[in-house]
């Protein structure tokens, strides 16, 4: 495996894991698999060499990665302001994980980004615009876990990782490639895999928890969004799904119960991307994913106030979710142009 990582920036965090007494590590609203997997990674490594360490992140956890080894030890800011307040507040080293901009934790940034101590900011996003002691930004990793784990090896702390934070590592390695078929074009991701298997990881049970794995209520809601839901917009060869707060109350929904679903579409042939709209308590929540490189992060930067990876971006919306749903329509010739010239032909009946 390629060292890519500067040298002198592993020396400085290093000297800086060494002289800290309390570390915390935190991650974007709406944790999935890869803000989780990453911070409680480091969470399990550091705790094993005896340092003071907490995660704190702006909101709940999803059903779906419960089965993380350490996940009950983290503190929510909006179920446990004061607590996470004065966690922060005696923190001496502050490690940021899988977010590139203040914005991605909501109410929790500014207690982060006024912590009077060094950041670290630990991401595979493009543009990152926050100031850090140190960035490891590389966008060309598969995910913030992939990035974690050369980190780690870096420091010489390989031999250190036990099954419990290699667990972490690679459920953030196997949801950000959604079970290694995108963004995984480079054989070191396979080795880094092989790698976290060596200390004895149940894969199996990370893809059943993580990926595979759900209630009758969110199975019920997935099915009825696709068949009831879903739209296709066969000129600009794209999938629309949107779901109002009167659908997802209809189907008991919780958080995590329609990650993936997103995805779905993009099963049809001929489909190059799809757009997942959700009414969430205070905005519209926007998915998007493509094939073909098509830049789907575009969409979101242009008319939803987000970004992400190419194939893979996200965004929010403040308004009604019918509002949300024409302004895409609207604009969505504008985004033609990057097509592919030669594909199947996109058959619906």
């Amino acid at each position: 495996m390629k060292n890519i990582l500067d040298s002198d920036d592993i020396k400085r965090l290093g000297a800086l894991l060494d002289s800290s007494r309390n570390i915390i590590l935190t991650c974007h609203m709406r944790p999935d698999g890869d803000a989780v997997g990453s911070t409680l990674g480091l969470w399990n490594l550091l705790r094993s060499m005896g340092k003071n360490v907490n995660v704190v992140v702006p909101d709940r956890v999803p059903r779906s990665l419960l089965f993380l080894p350490g996940v009950r030890e983290i503190a929510v800011f909006t179920q446990h302001d004061p607590y996470c307040q004065r966690l922060v507040s005696e923190a001496d080293c502050i490690l940021m994980c899988d977010f590139n901009t203040a914005s991605r934790q909501g109410d929790l940034a500014p207690l982060i980004q006024g912590a009077d101590c060094s950041k670290v900011l630990i991401d595979h996003h493009k543009d990152p615009d926050m100031d850090c002691y140190l960035k490891f930004s590389y966008p060309q990793m598969s995910s913030t876990c992939e990035l974690v784990f050369r980190i780690i090896a870096a420091l010489g702390l390989y031999a250190t990782l036990d099954t419990n934070a290699s667990t972490c590592l690679l459920t953030g390695l196997i949801t950000d490639t959604q079970n290694f078929t995108v963004n995984c074009n480079s054989s070191e991701v396979y080795e880094i895999m092989m790698r976290l298997l060596e200390k004895d990881v149940d894969k199996k049970k990370i893809v059943d928890e993580a990926i595979k794995s759900c209630t009758y209520d969110s199975l019920r809601l997935n099915a009825f969004a696709l068949l009831e839901r879903l739209e296709i917009l066969e000129r600009n060869r794209a999938a629309l799904i949107t779901l109002s707060k009167e659908d997802l109350d209809r189907f008991n929904y919780q958080k995590g119960d329609t990650e993936g679903l997103v995805n779905e579409p993009l099963n049809i042939r001929g489909i190059v991307y799809s757009v997942f709209m959700r009414e969430d308590a205070d905005c519209i929540k926007v998915s998007t994913r493509s094939k073909y490189d098509f830049p789907v992060c575009d969409i979101c930067r242009d008319l939803f106030n987000g970004g992400g990876h190419q194939m893979a971006a996200g965004g929010e919306f403040y308004g009604t979710l019918e509002e949300c749903r024409r302004i895409f329509l609207e604009n969505i010739h504008n985004y033609d142009k990057y097509i592919p010239s030669s594909l199947d032909k996109l058959e619906i009946k």
